[in-house]
């Protein structure tokens, strides 16, 4: 028999259930707005780190174009109170080019800074300080009892790393390398891997379990989080090469993750070894701290 206490409480859980579908749902939206500014955030680094580099090879002077009955004229111009500078003849034209880059050189790099400078500021704001602020300034002892409706980048890592998950059962004695997170691997190089991860901030699973469309199920050797987009990472240390059945396997595992959606240099890592080629811990640092800034 319906009640009136009955249908109050059914309301009542339906009203909850909308209000959590709509805060994911902004979540969500919001999610995706910081993914789209730390790409350009990304993008706009790498851009300024390339200018940076060119600058100082750049010629004396700078750049004055002047149009004749139509055709540009291009001079060098050195001195700050010559208005006319000298003539850059046609066979010279990569002087000019050299000017021109020169001039827009400048410009990008105080341009694209500021861009970066007020991106950075935004994404701090709306990650760290708009409406996380009502967890975030909370006394610690207070926050630990309280379920967050949006989290910090920081709090959601945290909740990621205590989440627990299927590991691989394959031989567990094997794992015997400790790393300095405390947890062990099967490998040398693995634990090199997992030391840079940790020492980079970076939070990984180790061999947790992932099961594809196929019904198929592997252990990627980590599980990354990208803090700032939340998204996840596969890394796989491939460190049999030399070995010929082993790379048709891994040949295999590759093929079955691009067809899930897993592609290598997007949401796959490889790092590798041969006999010949030992693993590039510098190379493996370098490259995890350019994806993971």
């Amino acid at each position: 028999m319906l009640t009136k206490e009955t249908l109050i409480n059914d309301l009542s859980q339906e009203e909850h259930f909308l209000n959590k579908t709509k805060r994911n749902k902004k979540e969500k939206k919001m999610q995706q707005l910081l993914k789209l500014m730390n790409q350009r955030a990304n993008t706009l680094r790498q851009a300024i780190r390339r200018a940076e580099k060119e600058d100082g090879t750049f010629a004396e002077g700078w750049l004055r174009v002047s149009v004749d009955k139509g055709r540009p004229r291009y001079y060098q111009v050195t001195e700050s109170g010559d208005t006319s500078g000298e003539y850059i003849k046609k066979r010279e034209r990569s002087l000019a080019r050299n000017l021109a880059q020169k001039d827009y050189n400048k410009i990008f790099i105080e341009m694209a800074g500021e861009e970066l400078r007020m991106l950075e500021k935004s994404i701090k704001q709306l990650t760290e300080e708009s409406a996380d602020i009502a967890y975030t300034e909370l006394n610690v002892h207070r926050r630990a009892l309280i379920t967050p409706y949006i989290y910090t980048e920081e709090k959601y890592a945290e909740e990621w790393l205590k989440m627990s998950y299927k590991t691989n059962p394959y031989k567990p004695e094997e794992k015997t390398r400790e790393t300095n997170r405390g947890d062990k691997v099967r490998s040398k190089s693995e634990g090199f891997i997992a030391n840079i991860l940790f020492e980079l901030g970076i939070p990984y699973h180790y061999e947790q379990a992932l099961k594809l469309k196929n019904g198929k199920i592997y252990y990627p050797d980590f599980t990354l989080l990208k803090k700032s987009t939340r998204e996840i990472i596969y890394l796989e240390h491939l460190g049999l090469l030399d070995d010929e059945a082993y790379r048709k396997n891994v040949l295999i595992k590759i093929d079955d993750y691009r067809a899930d959606g897993i592609y290598l240099g997007k949401n796959l890592l490889i790092t590798y070894e041969t006999a010949s080629n030992p693993f590039d811990i510098g190379g493996t640092r370098n490259m995890l701290q350019a994806i993971f800034e």
